[in-house]
């Protein structure tokens, strides 16, 4: 955008564009690697207890030879898009002009595929850098239905991964989320609500409703990621592809009657099929 060798001075291309002349010469510091450190066991401490708030996991970091306070560690952790499973007055921080909908899943039983669809993200540690991943998830089979990885928490791969779902496997009749700025933004919304879907979203006291994924997120994380020292975004997206696809296929769950998601969301699918048909 801005030509630094053009006849016109720098000054007078930011003036014309309306940008600060600072933001030309800005370039981003790299993240050293006793943060990524520090950010990597912070992850581990909130898969093992997700119930750990900041003081918690402060507490816990200095135990493991960390010399860390509060402050740091709240702002990694909104750095890393984490925050405590528990109950609380704020399950995480919507848009101040994002619109909320109300949790509609009260009382309802998820029985069937494309019943109900659920999403989140998570924080993924590389080797020199850390990314972000957001997984569409059939509720009832546990079936990863898409995914996609960024190195920011914006809305675009959230909503690329709601396309490809929507695409691949029609609609769901109910899609449930938290209240983050990412799910109740106008592109986020506009998909769910073109096709017509009923939007649910986590209120107060919800906290548990999050469950299958955040154990998702558990599964990922010590079957692939910290098993690995990804180098770059291309190659985690190589190597989390072949994940998942083991994951819907050939990973059973107790919890599915030692089923995979990918047998529990065909059978699911066919029986509401008939039923409907009938």
């Amino acid at each position: 955008m801005i030509e630094k060798e053009h006849p016109v001075s720098v000054t007078r291309q930011a003036e014309l564009l309306a940008i600060s002349r600072s933001a030309v010469y800005y370039r981003p510091r790299p993240v050293s690697s006793t943060e990524l450190a520090l950010m990597a066991e912070i992850d581990k401490i909130h898969l093992k207890w997700p119930f750990f708030g900041i003081r918690k996991i402060r507490d816990e970091l200095v135990a493991r030879g960390f010399s860390v306070g509060r402050e740091r560690v709240a702002t990694l952790m909104r750095k890393m898009g984490i925050r405590a499973l528990s109950p609380q007055k704020k399950t995480s921080k919507p848009h101040p002009g994002h619109k909320i909908y109300p949790y509609l899943l009260r009382g309802v039983k998820v029985t069937h595929a494309n019943h109900v669809w659920c999403t989140d993200i998570t924080y993924l540690p590389m080797e020199r850098g850390f990314c972000y991943l957001v997984a569409i998830m059939d509720w009832a089979s546990r079936r990863v239905l898409s995914w996609r990885l960024s190195n920011t928490l914006d809305t675009s791969f959230c909503v690329e991964a709601l396309e490809e779902a929507i695409a691949r496997f029609g609609v769901p009749e109910i899609f449930n989320m938290d209240q983050g700025a990412q799910f109740t933004s106008a592109d986020f919304i506009s998909v769910l609500r073109a096709h017509k879907i009923a939007i649910s979203m986590d209120g107060r006291g919800r906290w548990l409703d999050n469950v299958f994924i955040e154990r998702l997120w558990r599964s990922v994380k010590y079957e692939e990621v910290y098993l690995k020292a990804y180098e770059s975004i291309s190659d985690a997206r190589q190597n989390l592809d072949a994940y998942f696809k083991f994951y819907n296929s050939k990973r059973r769950h107790q919890g599915l009657n030692n089923k995979t998601p990918n047998e529990v969301y065909c059978a699911t699918l066919k029986l509401q099929t008939d039923r409907s048909a009938a």
